[in-house]
C-alpha cells in the first residue's frame, strides 16, 4: 500500500530533563529502520479504496458512546425509566456516573438544538442517587478507606522520569537490563477513583516521586482469595456488562486526567471478500472456520508464527531484519493462490521472509488490529502521566477489543515474548521488539494520519512505550479488574431481586398461595446441603457429584484434584487444565475459577451459586 510516510533522517530536537542521563544510550533507530522497510515494501502495492464518511458532530459521537455503554434509553424516542438502566446506573462509581452524565448532557443539548421532539430526561433526575452518595464509593467504603486500600499498592516505581520533545513530555522506555521491582496493581478500586485520590494527595509528594529516576516495574496482579477473573472466564451475558463498564471506566479515567477520548467512527472500506491479505479479520475467520471449526486465530497468522519458530528463535535480528521486498511480493501472490489448497511450498519461505509476511499481514488489515474505534485511544495512552495509569487504560482497552482482534493480539504478544526470551542470542530485547512492532500496529493507512517531524518523533517514542507495556504486562492486561466484576455481581443481584419481587407480586395477583411458593423456593435453594458444605457436580466425570466440606485453606485446585483422583479408565487421562471448576448462578452468570480461589471466601461472596466441573467451551 502506498503510504505517505516522512523519512526522518535527522531526529527533531529534544530536551532531556535533569534526571534523564539514563536515556543517553537509548536509540529509536530500530523504529526508523522499520518505517523505511515498510515504505519499501509498500511500493507498487495498491491502495484500498476508502469511502469518505461525513465527520460526525460531538452529539452524534456521544450518542454512539451511550449506545455502546448500553444506555441508549436515556435519550431519544426510547427515553424513559428503564429498570435495567436504573439498576446499571445505581452500581456506578462517582467518576463513572460523572462520565455518563457529561455525555447525556451533551446529547441532550444537541437534540434540543436540532429541535428533536424526543423526551429528554433531566440528568439531575437520572443521577439523583449518585449525587446523594457522592462522598462514597462502591460497597459503602468511604473515600479515606479507599485511599488506605490504594496506598498499599503505591510505590516509587509508579512515576517515571520524563523526555521532553518540544513542549511534549513523554514517559520513556528504560533499558531492559535495569533492575525491575515487582509491584501489585490495585484492581479492587476503580482506576478513575484512584486517579482522583492521587490528584488530591500532596503535590509535593507527587513531585518528589516524579523526580525519582525509577526503573520500570514488573506490574503483577495481587493475590485475591475470591480468585482472579481473566478474559474468557465469564459467560457472554456477563462479559457484555463488563465491556459496558470498561468503556465507562476508561472514559471516566481519561476525563479525570484531562485527556480527550473520542471514538473514531469505523471507516467504510471496499475490501475483498476472500483471500489472506487485506481481508477483515471477521471475514478471514469465517472462511478459516469452514476449514477448522472453532478456530479463533487466522490460520495464515498461526502458520507464519509456526514457520518463524521452526527456524529457531535464536536467529540474530529476528523481526528486525526484513526479507527482500520483491520476494515478499511474490510470496504474497503465491500464498493467496495456494494456501487454502494446501499446495504452497513452505520450504521456500525463509525465516526473515515469514517475519516480514507476519508484519505485512498486520499492517494490511483493512481495520487495524487495535480496532478503528479504539486506535486513537490506544495512542492517547502515551499522554497519561504514570505508567500505572497507562497500564490501567491498556487493561480496559484490551477488554473493549472485539473478540477476533483480542484473540489475535494475544497470540501475537505471546509469540513476541517467546522471541524476547531468546534475547541473549537473537539480540532482540523487549525494547527492540517494541520499536520494530509499534509502526506495524499503530500506523493505520485508513485514518490518514500525517504529521510533521516533531509530532512523528513523539508518536514514535509514545507508541514504542505502549508496545513495550503490551508485551511486558500481558498477564495484567488480560485480567478483568475485581471492582468491575463486583459491579456485575451487584447488577445481577439487584436484577434478580427485582425479578423475584415482580414474580411474587404476579403470583399473589393470580391468587396462588404465597406461603406455599416461598416454602418451595426455600426448599429448592437449601437442596439438603448442610451448612459449611458445598455440593459439586461433575456430569462428565465418573464421580458425578460430591459433597465437600469448606475449610479456610480449601482451594479450587483441591476440589478438582479430589474428582480427578477418582477417575479410572479413559477418564483417568484427564489432566489438570482440561477441566475447570465453575461458579454458576447466584450473583454471577458463569465464572471459571482459577486454581488459587479459596472456596470458603467465594462461597461467602456468592452463597447461592452452584459448583460444576466441566471443560471450557471453544
Amino acid at each position: 500500500m502506498n503510504q505517505e510516510i516522512t523519512k526522518v533522517r535527522e531526529k527533531p530536537p529534544f530536551d532531556r530533563s535533569s534526571s534523564q542521563d539514563s536515556l543517553d544510550e537509548l536509540s529509536m533507530e530500530p523504529y526508523w529502520m522499520e518505517i523505511e522497510n515498510i515504505e519499501k515494501s509498500s511500493e507498487n502495492r495498491q491502495d484500498q479504496e476508502v469511502v469518505v464518511v461525513k465527520e460526525p458532530d460531538e452529539g452524534e459521537l456521544e450518542e454512539e458512546w451511550l449506545k455502546e455503554a448500553g444506555l441508549s434509553d436515556l435519550f431519544g424516542e426510547s427515553a424513559g425509566d428503564s429498570q435495567e438502566s436504573m439498576v446499571f446506573l445505581s452500581t456506578l462509581t462517582r467518576t463513572q456516573a460523572a462520565a455518563v452524565q457529561k455525555r447525556v448532557e451533551t446529547v441532550s443539548q444537541t437534540l434540543r438544538k436540532k429541535n428533536k421532539q424526543y423526551q429528554i430526561p433531566d440528568v439531575r433526575d437520572i443521577f439523583a442517587q449518585q449525587k446523594e452518595s457522592k462522598e462514597k464509593v462502591p460497597d459503602g467504603i468511604d473515600t479515606q478507606s479507599v485511599r488506605t486500600n490504594e496506598n498499599k499498592y503505591q510505590g516509587k516505581d509508579d512515576q517515571a522520569s520524563s523526555l521532553v520533545v518540544g513542549k511534549k513530555e513523554l514517559i520513556p522506555l528504560v533499558a531492559e537490563e535495569a533492575p525491575a521491582s515487582e509491584t501489585d496493581i490495585n484492581l479492587d478500586v476503580s482506576f478513575a477513583e484512584q486517579a482522583v485520590n492521587q490528584k488530591e494527595s500532596s503535590k509535593e509528594k507527587a513531585q518528589k516521586s516524579k523526580d525519582c529516576d525509577a526503573p520500570l516495574s514488573n506490574f503483577r496482579c495481587p493475590k485475591d482469595k475470591t480468585g482472579i477473573t481473566r478474559i474468557g472466564d465469564l459467560a457472554p451475558q456477563d462479559m457484555k456488562k463488563v465491556c459496558r463498564l470498561a468503556l465507562i471506566e476508561l472514559t471516566a479515567l481519561y476525563d479525570v486526567l484531562g485527556i480527550e477520548l473520542k471514538q473514531q467512527k469505523a471507516v467504510k472500506i471496499k475490501t475483498k471478500d476472500s483471500g489472506l491479505f487485506c481481508i477483515p479479520l471477521t471475514v478471514l475467520l469465517e472462511q478459516d472456520q469452514r476449514k477448522v471449526p472453532g478456530t479463533r486465530i487466522p490460520l495464515i497468522f498461526q502458520k507464519l508464527i509456526s514457520r518463524i519458530e521452526e527456524g529457531g528463535l535464536e536467529t540474530e535480528g529476528l523481526l528486525r531484519i526484513p526479507g527482500a521486498a520483491g520476494r515478499i511480493k511474490n510470496l504474497c501472490q503465491e500464498l493467496e493462490a495456494k494456501f487454502y489448497e494446501g499446495t504452497f511450498n513452505w520450504e521456500s519461505v525463509k525465516q526473515h521472509d515469514a517475519a516480514s509476511l507476519l508484519k505485512l499481514f498486520i499492517r494490511e488489515l483493512p481495520q487495524p488490529l487495535l480496532s478503528v474505534e479504539y486506535l486513537k485511544a490506544f495512542q492517547a495512552v502515551q499522554n497519561l502521566p504514570t505508567r500505572k495509569q497507562q497500564l490501567q487504560a491498556l487493561n480496559l482497552l484490551v477488554i473493549l477489543l472485539p473478540d477476533a482482534n483480542r484473540d489475535t493480539l494475544k497470540a501475537l504478544l505471546e509469540f513476541l515474548q517467546r522471541v524476547i526470551d531468546n534475547r541473549e542470542k537473537n539480540k532482540m530485547t523487549t525494547m527492540n521488539v517494541a520499536m520494530v512492532m509499534a509502526p506495524n500496529l499503530f500506523m493505520c493507512h485508513t485514518l490518514g494520519l500525517k504529521s510533521n517531524e516533531q509530532r512523528e518523533f513523539v508518536m514514535a517514542a509514545g507508541t514504542a512505550n505502549i508496545m513495550h507495556l503490551l508485551i511486558k504486562c500481558q498477564q495484567v492486561l488480560w485480567t478483568i479488574p475485581k471492582f468491575i466484576v463486583n459491579q456485575v455481581r451487584k447488577q445481577n443481584s439487584e436484577n434478580h431481586r427485582k425479578d423475584k419481587k415482580a414474580m411474587k407480586k404476579l403470583l399473589k395477583k393470580m391468587a396462588y398461595d404465597r406461603e406455599k411458593y416461598e416454602k418451595q423456593d426455600k426448599n429448592t435453594s437449601d437442596a439438603d446441603v448442610p451448612e459449611g458444605v458445598i455440593r459439586v457436580q461433575a456430569p462428565h466425570l465418573s464421580k458425578v457429584s460430591m459433597a465437600i466440606q469448606l475449610t479456610e485453606e480449601l482451594k479450587a485446585s483441591d476440589v478438582l484434584a479430589r474428582f480427578l483422583s477418582q477417575e479410572s479408565g479413559i477418564a483417568q487421562t484427564l489432566k489438570k487444565g482440561e477441566v475447570f471448576l465453575y461458579e454458576i448462578g447466584g450473583n454471577i452468570g458463569e465464572r471459571c475459577l482459577d486454581d488459587n480461589t479459596y472456596m470458603k471466601d467465594l462461597y461467602q461472596l456468592n452463597p447461592n451459586a452452584e459448583w460444576v466441573i466441566k471443560s471450557k467451551p471453544l
